[in-house]
Order: C-alpha cells, then structure tokens, then sequence
C-alpha cells in the first residue's frame, strides 16, 4: 500500500443532495472529501447558514474537508479581477470555517487561440494578489492545470511554480487534464514532481479524450504513483471521476465533453474509488 495518503473526493459527483453525499462517503470508507458542491450550488456561493448546516452535517457523519474545491481563477483574463478577488475572500473565509487550509484555484481561461505567454504577466499579478490574501489568512492555494487556462501545459505550470511556489502556493498534480493538453503524463510528473503537494485522480484516453475510471486511461496512474510513493509524497488523493453528467459539470469545463454511461453517480463515484483502490494495492 501507500503510507502517509489519505482518500479524498469531490463528493458532488456522486449525487448533488449532500445528506446523499454523506451517507456514500463513509460508507466507502473514506474519511474526507473535496468540497465544491452543495444541494446545487457551488460552496463559493453558500451563505453563512448554509456553511453551518454543512459542518453540522460533515460533524455528523465523521467527514472532514480536504480542500475547498473553488472556481477561483476559472474566469477569463480579460475579466474585470476585483469581483473575483472579493469572492476570493469569501472562499477563504468559508476554508476557515470548514477546518481546511487546502483551495483548488486556477490560472485564468486564455482567449481561444491566442499565445498564452502575451498574458504571463497579468496572470501573475493576479496570482501574487491571491496569494497575498491567502498568506493573511495563512491559506494554501493548490494550483491545477485544467485545461485552456494559462497554466495548463506542464511548462507553463512549472513557470508558475518557479516564480510563485513557497508556504502559500503549491501545485496539484491531474493526470486526465495533461493527457486532454497533449501532455505526456510521465513527463510532466519529472517537471512538477517538486512542487506537487495534492493530487487529483482522474484518467482520460489521448486519442479521444474520453475520461475513464483510474488506470484505464493514458494517464500512467499506477506508474506515476509508484513514483509519487517512492519519492515520498504524503497527502491526498482526490477522486475527480467525471463519469457522469453529474450537476455542476457545465460550470466546470469550457467546452462541455458530454458523457455517455448509464451509471450513477454513485455507482461512477464508487467505480473510481475500487479502481483506484486496487491501484494502491500493488504498490
């Protein structure tokens, strides 16, 4: 097995009702998940007494949050910022109260078909403003490389990393999404190795694109987590399955990818965490 990891998940996957999403993830065992959303609606937008009644509920079913799944920096470059900083600070206060340092945050939607290296500089302003106010509230901003953002080939999140990386901005590591990019998985793991401190588990075909369960894909997820183990990664795993046309998926992709599975979400959830799972017991 893998020592040192936990199992995390974006429990919004396996139904949009949260009471359903705290019934499924202690019965799968797992003891946290990645928060994004709730009854519907994405944890950005929940009120004060929505933030409660969801402790209240992670407090009862023995569930705590790995990280607050945010759509910080899913906006395009373009996009006035100061709207986007002031959500920020509500993130940030809802991490607080969910008992989490951990925010998945992005690098700003690029203009189709421009070269992204035009913008670098706007990007990191914005970055360093976020990472200033995450350093306030002693946060961590857990970078991803989705696709279509500034930072979403290997380079460029290693550019990230090399001028931003420290206490308050660190990388996570998503196989589908470099294998979306283009990207061969094995050697963005050699560039990002040294910055990656969470990692999402997801597994996508190269020719199509397709998301498939874990290990199923072109992403060399048992290889690079043999890696990650003999490197000494400790952490979270977070299962991001994206089987399903689960509530909330077209606010999360540019361009839609429709799936086709007659699963549920539960069923696509559990699917993903038993592949996984499996993955981890020959290591």
């Amino acid at each position: 097995m893998f020592p040192h990891i936990q199992l995390s998940g974006f429990a919004d996957e396996i139904d949009p009702s949260f009471d359903k999403q705290m019934q499924v993830i202690p019965a799968l065992g797992m003891q946290f998940i990645e928060i994004r959303g709730v009854d519907g609606k994405n944890i950005a937008d929940l009120t004060d007494e929505e933030i409660a009644s969801v402790k209240a509920k992670l407090d009862a079913a023995g569930v705590k949050v790995s990280s607050i799944g945010s759509p910080i920096g899913k906006i395009d470059i373009t996009d006035d910022f100061e709207p986007h900083l002031e959500k920020f600070r509500r993130v940030a206060a809802i991490a607080k109260a969910l008992n989490t340092r951990y925010i998945r945050m992005f690098s700003f939607f690029m203009p189709k078909g421009s070269d992204p290296a035009q913008y670098r500089d706007e990007v990191l302003c914005r970055l360093k403003l976020l990472i200033a106010e995450a350093e306030k509230q002693d946060l961590i901003l857990l970078h991803e490389n989705e696709k279509d953002i500034y930072g979403d080939m290997a380079d460029r999140c290693a550019d990230l990393m090399k001028e931003l990386y420290g206490d308050h901005f660190k990388a996570v590591f998503d196989f589908a999404n470099f294998v979306q990019c283009g990207e061969d998985p094995v050697k963005a793991y050699e560039l990002m190795r040294p910055w990656v401190a969470y990692i999402h588990i997801k597994d996508a075909l190269k020719e199509s694109g397709d998301v498939v369960p874990p290990g199923q894909g072109d992403g060399h997820m048992a290889e690079l987590l043999g890696k990650f183990k003999e490197s000494g990664y400790e952490g979270f795993l977070s299962l991001e399955p994206h089987l399903t046309n689960f509530t909330g998926l077209g606010g999360l992709e540019k361009e839609v990818q429709e799936r086709h599975t007659a699963l549920t979400g539960e069923e696509a959830f559990t699917l993903a965490h038993d592949s996984l799972v499996s993955i981890l017991e020959t290591l």
